[in-house]
């Protein structure tokens, strides 16, 4: 019981995380159950499964709000699932033993891809004039799919910030499309799973928990996306899978306890001033806000001024300057 109220948190937790970067709730979900000890295969699996709950009931909330480009989706969703298959089949033909590292080692990736990406750098421009074209769509769909069955996660931090940095859609529409095409990675991962794996590489006690916290979480989510920029919780959420997966790999690596804690120390110390440098740049680019903000206020009180000057000038037969 103690364990599914821990795996219901971790849904709750993931669905935080990806309801407000878009992305993050299988990489989160998966790091947490690796975390607690979880065989890899049925981990990725049972987190595949519950998705198919909460990327639908996503994809329709963002359907309803017009935040989807349903030719983005099937472009990218379909080469995505069957990456996504192949990912699944790959995953469950090996042991546990040789899944753990690998799977750490790509969910590790991940976590500095998100802390980086989400410390560092800014959104681009938006030209939506120019489509996103399916030799663009199909290769991030299929490596995404792939990387998000073999490592439990994946298809956010590969498609969203790939749709992103191309400036040829809109924010709001990247989040929607990437959500909604990952039912049908997700399904696809399910079916794949559940071929290399028979029914039993399903816990369905996990996924009805992850599923229950991940509904449970979507409303405060959506509170949450607009309350905690997505620079900051990127920051705090990639420190967090970083130093989960490397301690994972340590210790299936047999490290030394000094050379684990010192590279645990090393990382907490990164991901601190990660979280600072963070903290810092969104308090500069408020200031730089306020400060345009009022610019703009000045200006327009000055050529309401002006215009005032002039009427008066009509009113007194002067010719205005």
């Amino acid at each position: 019981m103690q364990t599914l109220v821990l795996l219901a948190l971790v849904g709750f937790a993931a669905q935080l995380v990806d309801g407000a970067l878009g992305m993050a709730y299988g990489v989160t979900s998966t790091t947490l159950l690796l975390a607690i000890g979880a065989n890899p295969a049925s981990a990725s699996a049972s987190v595949h499964l519950a998705e198919i709950g909460t990327t639908l009931a996503s994809g329709i909330s963002h359907w309803r709000f017009g935040n989807v480009d349903w030719k983005v989706v099937l472009r990218i969703g379909i080469p995505g699932a069957i990456g996504a298959f192949l990912g699944a089949t790959v995953l469950s033909s090996l042991s546990t033993d040789d899944a753990k590292p690998i799977m750490a080692g790509i969910l590790l990736a991940l976590g500095v891809y998100l802390l980086i990406r989400f410390t560092f750098r800014s959104l681009p421009k938006v030209n939506t004039a120019k489509p996103l074209r399916l030799r663009f769509l199909a290769p991030v769909g299929l490596v995404g799919g792939f990387l998000d069955a073999t490592g439990g996660g994946g298809w956010g931090p590969v498609g969203t910030p790939a749709l992103l940095a191309s400036g040829r859609i809109e924010p709001r529409k990247v989040i929607g499309s990437i959500d909604t095409s990952e039912f049908l990675v997700s399904v696809a991962a399910s079916i794949g799973f559940l071929i290399g794996l028979g029914a039993g590489g399903f816990d369905l006690g996990w996924v009805l928990a992850l599923l229950i916290g991940g509904v449970l979480a979507a409303p405060l989510a959506a509170w949450l996306v607009r309350k905690l920029p997505p620079r900051l919780l990127g920051s705090l959420v990639g420190g967090v899978i970083v130093f989960t997966n490397a301690r994972t790999i340590l210790i299936t690596a047999e490290a030394t306890a000094t050379v684990t804690t010192a590279v645990l120390l090393g990382i907490v110390v990164i991901w601190a001033a990660a979280v600072a440098f963070a903290v810092r740049t969104l308090r500069a680019d408020r200031r730089a806000e306020a400060a345009a903000v009022a610019a703009g206020t000045d200006s327009a009180e000055s050529d309401a001024a002006a215009g005032a000057r002039d009427d008066a000038a009509v009113s007194a037969g002067v010719e205005p300057r």
